[in-house]
């Protein structure tokens, strides 16, 4: 699963981008790297790999990671073919979420005069730009697929059927000038049937609101103004300085703790905005420690014990038969997996145990 990261031009969408991906770049125990020029795989940051090490001896400890895509800036037009257009829509339907950059600052550090293309800074209006070119290429969408799915549906298919009922409730919402993920699908047939459609806006999104390096943690009437929206939708807002983050992301540990201690932050915003990215997804970790290495594994939220253990190899997902579990809380109360089964607290659970973020496994499987 990835997230893509998007913005106007201008906005400080690649710094942040070279940002995240040269910052990843920095650990020596996990191999972070550019995949391709505009996707990056960076780490999630989580303290619980060291709170684990604590108490398990390890040759090396590796964190989850997330997939991040530098999507092509997009400007008013782009549903008609401007810009990049049709490029950059197609780029943003293959993500599963959106990090959506805002500029709030007035000009660049040091005084630099960076143009906005709009000509003037309002994050409200630059977020709503997006949004309706996202729109109008959703309705481009629907519009296009309505006709074919009314001919499938007239030879009794049932999908086709759900997909038409999606369709014509969601055409009006979006003529309205509203994302489909405002919509509540009636039933799960008509979930599915807008889930087949593959429309961008029903994509969750993360608003990063891109400061100044006078204002940190986003207290300006700028960010403030994204914060609010964030709220209203429900979404999350994290403030981020893209020439701080540049910064930080060049600095050994030490020098980055005294400059961040400088700035008034207690870490780097780029962690927060990793950390928001990966729960924006669904997604959440679980662990498997032992004297090779500690490591943090990626599933989405609901997955089931066999579904965690084919993440590892799909050898254990095939023949799995049951898994022993206890938690990260467990191993700090507890101290080591021996007095964890002492106590009685290693679960033993089977194929239908829905797995929780922060379970420390060990899988046993036959094949």
């Amino acid at each position: 699963m990835e997230a893509g990261i998007v913005g106007l031009p201008n906005v400080g969408k690649s710094t942040l981008f070279n940002a995240l991906t040269s910052a990843g770049a920095l650990s020596a125990n996990y191999p972070f790297a550019t995949i391709e020029p505009n996707v990056g795989v960076v780490p999630v940051p989580d303290g619980r790999l060291e709170i684990i090490h604590g108490f398990i001896e390890t040759q090396k400890i590796l964190p989850a990671s997330l997939r991040l895509v530098d999507i092509a800036g997009l400007v008013r037009g782009a549903s008609k073919g401007e810009g990049l257009g049709n490029k950059f829509l197609s780029h943003v339907r293959e993500v599963d979420a959106i990090v959506q950059v805002v500029r709030c600052f007035e000009n660049a550090p040091g005084g630099e005069d960076i143009t906005h293309v709009e000509g003037s800074i309002d994050p409200l209006r630059d977020i709503k730009t997006i949004e309706v070119e996202l729109i109008l290429s959703d309705l481009q969408t629907l519009e296009t697929a309505l006709p074919k799915a009314e001919r499938a549906k007239r030879g009794k298919d049932a999908e086709a059927a759900a997909r038409v009922s999606a369709i014509k409730a969601l055409l009006p919402l979006l003529n309205d000038g509203k994302v489909a993920r405002s919509y509540a699908p009636a039933n799960e047939e008509e979930a599915r049937g807008i889930k087949s459609l593959g429309l961008i806006t029903t994509k969750p999104v993360l608003y990063a609101a891109n400061v100044d390096e006078s204002d940190p943690n986003g207290q300006g009437p700028l960010a403030s103004a994204v914060r609010e929206l964030a709220g209203r939708e429900g979404s999350q807002m994290v403030p981020v300085c893209a020439k701080i983050e540049s910064e930080l992301s060049e600095l050994d540990e030490d020098d980055k703790r005294e400059m961040l201690a400088d700035m008034g932050m207690d870490e780097p915003a780029l962690n927060k905005l990793t950390s928001a990215a990966y729960t924006l997804l669904g997604l959440q970790s679980f662990y498997t420690a032992g004297p090779k290495e500690i490591r943090a594994w990626t599933i989405p939220a609901g997955n089931k014990a066999p579904q965690a253990a084919g993440v590892i190899h799909t050898d254990f997902e095939r023949g799995f038969i049951r898994a022993e579990v206890y938690s990260v809380s467990d191993l700090v109360e507890l101290k080591s997996e021996k007095a964890i089964k002492e106590a009685g607290r290693m679960r033993v659970e089977g194929k239908e145990y829905v797995m929780q973020d922060a379970d420390v496994c060990h899988f046993l499987f036959n094949v």
